[in-house]
């Protein structure tokens, strides 16, 4: 069902949201200061661009620098990533069979806005970790 879902995501708004993710991504990684930023918004952009079967997260040893992070990226990037996933939520939600994907386009509203201190895991094992003490995941 997974796959089904991921099909149907990337044909009616999971490569677009992903070309914004990248663009956004390009745009950060022009300065030093910004790299952080630009990988984070391509973590996210494959996350979005395939989101079912996969979750986010908070990372346990996030601190002040996430924070900081989160109100920069919130500035930088995240309303208009965000506000890209509102408007295709409610498009897709006006079909019954866009419901599911406009319902997980709301769902990656809050990774949108604050990235930094959160990482994207498979469902089916969220809270797993690793011999290094950090959760599984990309």
């Amino acid at each position: 069902m997974k796959t089904i879902l991921n099909v149907i995501w990337l044909v009616l708004s999971g490569f677009w949201l992903f070309l914004a993710y990248l663009l956004a991504g390009v745009l950060l990684c022009v300065t030093i200061i910004g790299i952080p930023f630009g990988i984070a918004a391509f973590r996210i952009g494959v996350y979005a661009l395939w989101p079912f079967g996969y979750t986010a997260v908070e990372r346990q040893d996030a601190g002040a620098p996430s924070c900081v992070g989160n109100v920069l990226w919130l500035v930088l990037a995240g309303w208009w990533l965000a506000l890209g996933h509102i408007v295709t939520g409610i498009a897709l939600c006006v079909t019954i069979i866009g419901i599911p994907l406009g319902i997980a386009n709301f769902k990656l509203i809050p990774v949108s806005l604050l990235p930094m201190g959160r990482e994207i895991v498979r469902t089916d094992q969220p809270f797993t970790a690793t011999a290094g003490g950090r959760q599984t995941g990309w």
